[in-house]
């Protein structure tokens, strides 16, 4: 496998990762994971924006420019023959002495990227999942996608413990999002989801979702949901880069609808499957 470190294309083997880079001590560092269709990098300008300013927001300036960056990383599809998968970028503040403080200005931040194995959810696209609740216990800054991902990993876990698909978060009753995803749901024929404030990820397969929903005349809205109105859902839906858009059926053992992908779930699914390679 070829590796992207800094603006090298590397065997896996030359990659070493300083003991003292501040990404494995502290997590302080920024990410992504861009969906590749039939070798393309699907939404790399909205993702490269994304990671630009998660690393504004922390303080972080990118060790390449983002027309280098985007050069480097359709040059890793193409050596690494990714055909369908994904590529997972990753800059942390760079290696220096631990301590808590930044590390000054001499200190490079730390570019790394390969890709990853992935394919289609196809059954649970197809036939949707079950969802549980778990407490959002993140920072609130949950706007940056940050390298802190404990809690995420415990909650989903959880939720794989309890044998279901999805851990949905939520605070005070509110729900905000999945540990991995974002979430939605449909009352009345009209798509709803938490306003994108720091509170959650504002997904690039979300924004799409709005894109198409403007496009085709699906009334879309940003707006609290709270847990307690479960029952009340029409449709209920997730969305990721990996997944793309996957049908919640139940939410603890809360049937959603008709215990079944409902119809504006499915027209977004079929819109989002015309827009991708």
């Amino acid at each position: 496998m070829r590796v992207l470190l800094q603006d090298q294309l590397l065997n896996r083997d030359e990659v070493a990762i300083d003991i003292e880079d501040r990404g494995y001590q502290f997590g302080d560092g920024v990410y992504e994971v861009m969906r590749v269709y039939e070798g393309q990098l699907f939404t790399i300008n909205e993702h490269l924006e994304r990671l630009a300013r998660s690393a504004d927001q922390i303080r972080m300036k990118l060790p390449l420019r983002l027309d280098v960056l985007k050069e480097r990383l359709i040059e890793l599809v193409s050596e690494n023959s990714v055909q369908n998968g994904a590529v997972y970028v990753q800059v942390s503040r760079g290696v220096s002495l631990r301590n808590h403080s930044f590390p000054g200005d001499k200190v490079t931040p730390v570019l790394i990227a390969y890709p990853l194995p992935g394919k289609k959810p196809a059954q649970e696209q197809q036939n949707g999942v079950q969802v549980n609740l778990v407490d959002d216990m993140r920072w609130l800054r949950c706007d940056i996608k940050s390298l802190n991902l404990l809690w995420n990993v415990m909650a989903k876990q959880e939720a794989l413990d309890k044998g279901t698909y999805e851990a949905l978060l939520h605070r005070d009753g509110t729900i905000t999002e999945g540990s991995s995803t974002n979430f939605y749901a449909v009352k009345d024929g009209t798509v709803y989801t938490h306003p994108a404030n720091n509170l959650i990820l504002n997904g690039i397969t979300r924004m799409k979702i709005i894109e198409l929903c403007s496009e085709n005349g699906i009334p879309f809205m940003e707006k609290e949901l709270y847990i307690n109105e479960r029952t009340s859902f029409d449709e209920a839906f997730i969305s990721s880069t990996t997944i793309e858009i996957v049908p919640v059926t139940k939410i603890e053992e809360d049937v959603i609808g008709e215990g079944k992908p409902g119809e504006v779930t499915k027209r977004l699914q079929e819109l989002f499957r015309k827009i991708t390679p």
